[in-house]
């Protein structure tokens, strides 16, 4: 890879640009692009890689399609960091989260399509109780879920609701902004680390003077955005976020265990008091061939929940959640069988996602 000054212009020789690559991806129903060295352009469609039909990419083909629609800014900031997030949009075609690194030597570019449209909370097939949840006036709410799972959709869903439905101070922190809002009953403003503020941990120490009544965290990445996140919520605020983590007793686990071992009962006592819910989800193929399913685990804070947080008892959550749905709770083998029930999909995609599979086997019987 070359350090290019501010004001090359890179060499695009290439069949098509990148426009025309990120329009075919989107008409595609495609979820991702990837462009790496020795291989084609290659799009994710309904959780599968399918190549293009177009030449093995070089590595000046990578730089020439994705470094002109880079700022100066961001060009340096990638030769600095070797890393880069970023945003990119095509007008009346989509809005497109990207992500830059090195790999052997040469660049590996990825794509997720990020629609204008933002969906309805109630399009998602997640439960009534994520609505209540919208509705709260203070506290923590986490969407978790491996990569690609949709968790950035869920809380655009959510931000949108309460958007729609409350008259709030909303104040979101991402790295980039995906979903674009636009003021309604409430009034949001959208800070992007890398353009708006130099970083997470500096942006969450100044958003509180911003009189915020509702905090979207992008992602809880380190010790820092967890312990303002959960200080952000013991003091009034509803904060939204996102972890990487794939069920909700294992999220519990992983904000705790952030911590060095002689706060982690500090931790528990101020999880448990401001913890409010936790999603956790996934996408499969849907059985029609025509998209993905979303199933989704839902855990609330009741009574017997924070008091299992506070002793530390995180593998019991597992059985509360099981036995939750007076509640609103739902455990992610209860949503896998539903799907599977309803015919949206596969016994053996179902299988390969489920936390238990002789739970799952249990929950569909003799299907």
């Amino acid at each position: 890879m070359n350090n290019e000054s501010n004001s090359k212009t890179f060499r695009q020789d290439y069949p098509v640009d990148l426009k025309k690559l990120l329009r075919m991806t989107v008409e595609k129903g495609s979820s991702d692009l990837h462009l790496t060295v020795g291989a084609p352009p290659i799009a994710r469609i309904f959780g599968k890689l399918t190549p293009f039909d177009l030449p093995k990419l070089r590595p000046q083909d990578v730089e020439g399609l994705v470094f002109p629609v880079l700022e100066p800014m961001q060009r340096q900031e990638f030769r600095d960091n070797w890393e880069l997030d970023f945003s990119y949009s095509i007008e009346g075609i989509s809005r497109f989260r990207g992500n830059i690194m090195r790999q052997r030597g040469t660049l590996s570019v990825a794509f997720r399509v990020v629609p204008y449209q933002i969906p309805a909370i109630d399009s998602l097939n997640l439960p009534r109780s994520v609505e209540e949840l919208c509705s709260l006036p203070r506290g923590l709410i986490l969407i978790t879920g491996p990569t690609g799972s949709g968790k950035s959709t869920t809380l655009a869903a959510m931000i949108n609701y309460i958007n729609e439905n409350r008259s709030l101070n909303i104040v979101t922190v991402e790295q980039p902004i995906e979903f674009l809002h636009c003021h309604k009953k409430s009034i949001i403003k959208q800070r992007e680390v890398g353009s708006d503020t130099h970083s997470f941990g500096a942006a969450l120490r100044h958003v509180l003077r911003h009189d915020p009544d509702v905090i979207l965290i992008g992602e809880m990445r380190d010790l820092e955005s967890i312990s303002i996140a959960l200080t952000a919520a013991e003091t009034g605020h509803l904060v939204l976020s996102t972890l990487h983590t794939q069920t909700a007793p294992l999220s519990v686990h992983r904000i705790v265990d952030v911590f060095q071992e002689h706060m982690q009962n500090q931790i528990r006592q101020q999880l448990a008091d401001t913890l409010q819910g936790i999603i956790s989800q996934q996408l499969l193929p849907r059985s029609d061939g025509q998209g993905m399913a979303m199933a989704t685990e839902v855990m609330l804070a009741t009574s017997a929940v924070r008091n299992m947080i506070r002793d530390g008892k995180e593998y019991q959550l597992y059985t509360c959640i099981q036995t939750g749905h007076q509640q609103g709770m739902r455990t992610m083998d209860q949503s896998l069988a539903e799907l599977c029930r309803e015919g949206k999909v596969s016994r053996e995609s179902a299988f390969l996602r489920c936390v238990s599979r002789t739970e799952l086997e249990r929950l569909l019987g003799r299907m």
